[in-house]
């Protein structure tokens, strides 16, 4: 009875823990945007990249007004949309995903990589929260 009760409350304290986890992803995430904000928007206003409002699960080349690259398109072309798996792949290189994608080198006008996965589940996080 007593191994019962711990177990429950230790799974309960663990079950907590777990939910702060994930709500300090997106509070880290906060701090990695902090690195995309020179070139991205939280809002549909675009800069030199496409605003983020709404893109995780966004469909490929669907920001309205912007103009993307080559590259960019033809990865589109294959059809995809901006999921979580996807996006930890272009995060961390966006041109070699782009290329996976569309079955041919092209290059993304994105130049910045996060390298860290740990930085990229935590934008990811934080752009899911926009």
């Amino acid at each position: 009875m007593i191994k019962t009760k711990i177990f429950a409350i230790g799974f309960a304290v663990a079950l907590a823990a777990g939910m702060t986890a994930g709500s300090a992803d997106a509070a880290d995430g906060e701090k990695v945007w902090n690195k995309c904000k020179a070139c991205h928007t939280l809002t549909a206003q675009n800069r030199v990249g496409p605003g983020l409002a709404g893109s995780v699960g966004r469909k490929c080349g669907s920001a309205k007004g912007y103009k993307y690259g080559k590259g960019y398109q033809k990865a589109c072309d294959k059809g995809f949309t901006l999921d979580e798996a996807f996006l930890m792949d272009y995060l961390k290189d966006p041109s070699k995903k782009l290329s996976a994608v569309a079955g041919k080198k092209v290059r993304s006008k994105m130049a910045f990589k996060l390298k860290k996965e740990d930085q990229r589940k935590a934008v990811i996080a934080f752009l899911k929260s926009k």
